[in-house]
């Protein structure tokens, strides 16, 4: 009887210390003193090499000292859109290069953060797939640098599905509708039409389309001079640039975004209300900017 007691609160001790760990939203690769388009080429080599897919590229605020590069793999892609509520959006892994005072550094999102946070409750159906994964994304990585720091805040992780900033502050279960088409067909005619004129001075990043399902996602880049990234990323933190370009999703015939206090809180956990009040606008613009993409 006393060993069956131990047993359990051994267990019970296991429990609860793995749901308390914290996990941070990215992933320090390492430094270098190569220049940004050199790193962006390892980096892009050792992915495919490791038959990881290069979804796009791209400078975020137009600056060439950063750069972000999107990428998936089949496995990750095929399994995250067989949960209906937006799990396509945890499809796009993020690259983030950012070159100062003579160092590029190479970080990415954390995979396990994003598809917890994304996914909620059901991430555990699927937690060995993810898993390797992200076993897979270090092993690629080991080509160009040895850190692995995670850094950018720190979330229980049992929080992440429920996270949320603040009292009152709205969750992933709280997108914003964009626009509601006729159709899935006539929603990607409208969208691809937008992008392609650069409606709000968007910039299509990546896309990933599954047109069996209905359902497509879209990475935009908001290039707007008045309201766009040089405005909000500064203030923010360019540390994160892997947070980036934001996210379109297309699901049968309706066009939603997550929230920006949602997104823009996951993505920087650390932020104090004060900084968070110096982008209060932020949300509300970039809403203006996908909604503008998603309109005739």
């Amino acid at each position: 009887m006393k060993t069956l007691i131990v047993t359990c609160l051994i267990t019970i001790g296991v429990f609860f210390n793995s749901s308390a760990q914290k996990l941070a939203p990215y992933i320090k690769v390492g430094e270098s003193s190569k220049t940004v388009e050199q790193v962006s080429e390892e980096i892009q080599k050792t992915l495919i090499t490791n038959s990881f897919e290069i979804l796009g590229t791209y400078n975020p605020e137009g600056k060439s000292n950063l750069k972000v590069i999107v990428f998936t793999n089949d496995k990750l892609k095929n399994t995250v859109v067989k949960i209906n509520d937006r799990g396509a959006l945890a499809a796009a892994v993020k690259v983030g290069i950012i070159q100062k005072d003579g160092k590029t550094t190479v970080s990415y999102t954390n995979p396990d953060y994003i598809l917890r946070a994304y996914l909620r409750d059901n991430y555990d159906s699927f937690q060995a797939t993810f898993q390797q994964f992200s076993k897979d994304v270090k092993i690629a990585f080991e080509a160009v640098g040895s850190e692995f720091k995670p850094f950018g805040g720190a979330i229980e992780q049992r929080k992440l599905k429920d996270y949320h900033y603040k009292i009152m502050m709205p969750y992933f279960t709280d997108p914003i509708s964009l626009n509601e088409f006729p159709s899935f067909e006539e929603g990607m005619r409208i969208i691809e039409n937008n992008l392609t004129a650069q409606k709000g001075y968007s910039k299509e990043v990546y896309r990933i389309v599954y047109p069996d399902q209905k359902i497509a996602v879209f990475g935009i880049g908001l290039a707007s001079t008045d309201d766009g990234e040089q405005v909000f990323l500064p203030i923010i933190g360019e540390e994160h640039i892997a947070a980036m370009p934001y996210e379109i999703i297309l699901q049968d015939k309706e066009v939603t975004m997550l929230h920006g206090k949602y997104r823009i809180a996951l993505h920087w956990p650390e932020l104090t209300m004060g900084t968070f009040m110096k982008i209060m606008s932020t949300p509300g613009d970039i809403e203006d900017t996908l909604k503008e993409i998603c309109i005739q």
